[in-house]
């Protein structure tokens, strides 16, 4: 075992007393330590901090950094254009240079620069501190694709915290003709001396919006990224320099040559897209009682008194806009100015409106009353703009409906000023032509969410009849929704507390809140935030109603309901009620629920939505239109008529019903049943004008139509046209569908004026030269297509031109039709402008369609890189040349197309193909299910 260890009782007890001792002096000494802990707490000691992460890698999409924001530029501008050559050893150049100094805060710290850049060369950078002057050593990259980044890597750091900073660029740029940026345009001045040549004259312009403020000069192009912009323009003597503010002009010498600059007023803070910018040997008239108000156009259409009409509106619109919206028109200036070639009707520019000639003149001797109109409408649509889009912009394009829908439907506001009542065309202008368009699967929302939308193609694409024409048909059925006079104290509160400034939808609703108890939100939500629209189903047996998305392609849709006010009348009671459906149903009302009655909803169509009902309803509103037609509605006349027609090609109701709704049009004689009806007819001559069927639709409309011929022959034989302004549209009806289906009095009334026209004696009113040209032509022969040509070629009054241009796609010649698409690409003979519409007018000819696709089809990459970067209607173009297909070879033609460009990576009017795809997937289907039908139908009626 192990040995023991011993020690005294003494020693050992000691050692306990010791020990103890210690332990409740170390517990004493722990209590008293965690006492005074809790008295005075002792400092944390700083843990380690890592450095602020310095942004320097591209952004993930294609927006530029939020922290980076724009003051104020500085640009300077010098295009090296002559307005005319004047002798042989002039050398025009299509050339500009320039620099820009932008003066921007810096809110975070970051290495990197970003702003837009395309199609420039810059020849210098450099980033300066504001103030100090200090330089920052940088180094720049361009990026070629679809961001257009300028690209500044700093060898130091921006400081962020508001620190200002100036980047100075200089640059050189090519003055293109294509119609984007700042870009070049041809026209012909007539010589005083009648003796010599007519004279080729040169302008340089602007069209900045979308997204080509960047092709002028380095900037942060992006709507919400406002600043003040300070203008000088450099420029040949003879030229007259506009742009957003007043200028004024001197005198210099650079490099021995003379030159003049002009320097323009600071604008107030603005977007990029609304600048603007003329250099042109142009004539002015200024607006009566107007400070710093004018009119420019070419110096030939200013002497013949052209812009005295849209001067003498002009100040009677503002005028009316400015009382209803509360403010005051806020520039110094006004001027409207009219271009020969300019890729849109209009551009809402900031106090420099620019204009196709036709949207702006007017001239009294050959204009017809709806050329006058048209000036108005587009007059009234600029200068709302100037209140909804300028003074307040939406943050980002995927609310351009911000924009474009309330300039849209204030324009029927606006245009009472200048004595014109359209409001009930609204339905046939807006709402019909949205119907279209959001019946497919392939819209889209009024409001996107922002990262949808990058691309400048994406962003081109919502410049559609969706974002216009529905977005105007939500605003209009809100007022309704809310009363007019609760929308407009709303809309004041908008523009009064968002000017200068830009919004999203959501500010929108909060100051239209403010003026109602109705819960706005869960009303408008349902409009503004899904695709499409509802169609209503009432059963009167049981007074089921209920709804769902209309499609004309059927297809699963979506299952969310609209908050859905429907007003309705009853033909035992003329009074107008109103109930608000939320379910998707079907729920019963008892209110709809009837026996001997009919019941007529959504009247005056003030809901964006359309209306089935059952077999038994729609024949007793057939009977009422046929036995007094006067107890509906005019506005429903019409609506009964479109909604019939497409829930038939959706489908959704047999289409006997919606042909037989056409036979009460015999007895009518108001334009917008007759326009309605005609609209959804074409649909039929469309779908069969190339088969069998097509023989007895036109003898049905020969019958249809020649008690409304014979309603205004007496006019139309004179010479002169009805008073009431939709008569006067209904007057063209009735001459267009009889001519055009072979009634022979209005056949030879054509040919005969037509011939009085040849021989010298154009005794055709300008309401009707459209039609009578395109009727002669069509019966006419290859002399009298050459006559139209050489008249064409002569006139320089653009709505006069746009009359022949259209009658020169009526003939049945087919080698006149090549020739006259050929000619489409020749801006020497057909202007750029007018390519997209010249085509589409050929492929309305039936004779026409096929040519102008094959063209299209084989002319895409060529047009798409020639237009696609200028002309926002290549969308158009595609629906104008494909509105006849319904066939599989059709079908195929089209994803071809697709397959083709997503091959080659290009995305024009990419949206627009697929609408038209899908489109003519429902064609086809239709007209398979439907032709016998169709055919046995209109055999029926002759």
């Amino acid at each position: 075992m192990a040995k023991g260890t011993c020690i005294s009782k003494a020693v050992a007890g000691g050692i306990g007393v010791i020990t103890v001792s210690s332990v409740c002096g170390l517990v004493m000494m722990v209590v008293m330590f965690q006492v005074e802990i809790a008295r005075n707490r002792p400092l944390v000691p700083p843990r380690p901090t890592k450095p602020p992460v310095i942004p320097t890698d591209l952004p993930t999409n294609l927006r530029l950094y939020d922290y980076l924001i724009p003051e104020s530029y500085k640009v300077v501008l010098q295009p090296y254009l002559y307005a005319a050559i004047t002798n042989n050893y002039t050398n025009q150049s299509f050339f500009f240079k320039g620099n820009s100094t932008v003066r921007f805060k810096c809110m975070k710290v970051s290495k990197t620069i970003l702003l837009h850049v395309h199609n420039l060369n810059l020849t210098n950078v450099e980033v300066r501190k504001s103030g100090t002057n200090e330089k920052l050593e940088s180094r720049y990259t361009i990026h070629y694709n679809e961001s257009n980044f300028l690209e500044i890597q700093l060898n130091g750091q921006l400081s962020g915290n508001g620190t200002y900073y100036d980047l100075f660029t200089t640059f050189e740029g090519e003055l293109f003709e294509d119609l984007a940026g700042l870009y070049v345009s041809r026209y012909t001045e007539k010589s005083k001396d009648e003796e010599e040549e007519d004279e080729e004259r040169f302008l340089a312009t602007s069209m900045l919006q979308p997204t080509d403020a960047r092709r002028v000069f380095p900037c942060f192009d992006e709507p919400a990224l406002k600043a003040v912009f300070n203008i000088t323009i450099i420029h040949r003597p003879g030229i007259t320099a506009l742009s957003n503010e007043m200028g004024a002009s001197g005198s210099t010498e650079i490099d021995g040559e003379e030159w003049f600059v002009t320097t323009f007023d600071s604008t107030p803070i603005m977007s990029t897209y609304l600048l603007a910018f003329t250099l042109a040997n142009f004539e002015y008239i200024s607006i009566p009682s107007g400070a710093n108000m004018d009119i420019y156009a070419r110096r030939e259409a200013i002497a013949a008194g052209h812009a005295e009409y849209a001067a003498e509106i002009t100040r009677k619109i503002l005028i009316r806009y400015e009382n209803e919206f509360g403010l005051k028109y806020p520039l110094k200036k006004l001027y409207q100015i009219a271009l020969p070639d300019f890729s849109v009707e209009a551009m809402e520019n900031w106090g420099l409106i620019s204009y196709q000639e036709s949207s702006l003149l007017f001239d009294e001797d050959t204009g017809s009353t709806f050329d006058k109109e048209w000036v108005a409408t587009r007059i009234a649509h600029e200068l709302a703009h100037q209140w909804f889009g300028n003074l307040v912009t939406m943050r980002w394009w995927n609310e351009l409906w911000l924009n474009e829908a309330f300039a849209t439907y204030m324009s029927y506001t606006g245009v009472e000023a200048a004595d014109w009542d359209l409001k009930d065309l609204f339905v046939l202008r807006e709402i019909q032509p949205a119907f279209q368009v959001d019946s497919l699967n392939s819209s889209h929302p009024l409001s996107l969410h922002e990262n949808d939308i990058q691309t400048s193609s994406e962003i081109i694409e919502l410049f559609d009849d969706v974002t216009y024409s529905k977005g105007a048909a939500v605003l209009r059925m809100l007022s309704a929704f809310m009363t007019d006079e609760a929308f407009m104290k709303g809309i004041r509160i908008y523009l009064n507390n968002f000017k200068n400034n830009n919004t999203v939808y959501n500010d929108l609703l909060e100051c239209l809140q403010k003026e109602t108890n109705l819960d706005l939100e869960g009303f408008m939500s349902t409009w503004i935030e899904q695709v499409g629209y509802p169609v209503i189903t009432i059963i009167t047996q049981t007074g089921e109603t209920s709804q769902e998305q209309f499609l004309l392609k059927p297809g699963v849709g979506h299952n969310i309901p609209w908050q859905v006010q429907i007003t309705y009348i009853k033909s035992d009671d003329s009074g107008l009620k109103r109930d608000l459906l939320r379910e998707k149903g079907p729920v019963r009302w008892q209110q709809f629920q009837l026996k001997d009655q009919w019941v007529l909803a959504n009247i005056n169509c003030t809901g964006f939505y359309r209306v089935n009902y059952d077999e038994e309803n729609w024949n007793k509103l057939l009977m009422q239109l046929e036995k007094n037609r006067h107890m509906i509605p005019l506005i429903n006349r019409g609506q009964l008529i479109d909604d019939a027609f497409n829930l038939a090609r959706a489908h959704r109701l047999n289409v006997t019903i919606a042909l037989s709704l056409t036979k009460f049009l015999v007895n009518e004689t108001e334009y917008i049943p007759w326009e309605s009806g005609l609209k959804n007819l074409d649909h039929f001559i469309l779908m069969f004008d190339r088969s069998e069927v097509y023989g007895a639709i036109t003898k049905y409309l020969r019958k249809l139509v020649t008690g409304l011929y014979e309603h205004f022959e007496e006019y139309t034989n004179n010479a002169t046209i009805p008073e009431d302004h939709t008569d006067q549209y209904n007057q063209v009806n009735a001459i267009s569908v009889a001519c055009a289906h072979g009634l022979p009095k209005c056949i030879e009334m054509a040919t005969s004026l037509f011939m009085d026209y040849k021989n010298g004696t154009n005794m055709i009113h300008p309401n009707l030269r459209r039609e009578i040209y395109c009727s002669a032509i069509a019966a006419g022969d290859e002399d009298d297509w050459e006559f139209v040509w050489e008249e064409y070629q002569m006139t320089t009054v653009a709505a006069e031109k746009d009359k022949l241009r259209y009658a020169l796609s009526c003939t049945k010649e087919i080698w006149l039709l090549n020739r006259y698409l050929e000619y489409t690409l020749d801006p020497s003979k057909i202007i750029k402008m007018d390519m997209v519409s010249t085509i589409n007018y050929i492929a309305k000819n039936v004779a026409g369609q096929p040519l102008a696709w094959d063209f299209v089809r084989g002319k895409w990459s060529y047009i798409t890189q020639e237009y696609g970067a200028g002309i926002i209607s290549l969308g158009s173009l595609l629906d104008g040349v494909t509105k006849r297909f319904s066939r599989d070879v059709e079908l195929e033609e089209l994803k071809q197309l697709q397959r083709d460009q997503d091959k080659n990576e290009q995305g024009f009017a990419a949206r627009a193909l697929e609408q038209v795809i899908e489109r003519t997937e429902a064609n086809i289907k239709w007209v398979n299910e439907n032709k016998q039908n169709v055919k046995d139908w209109f055999n029926g009626e002759l």
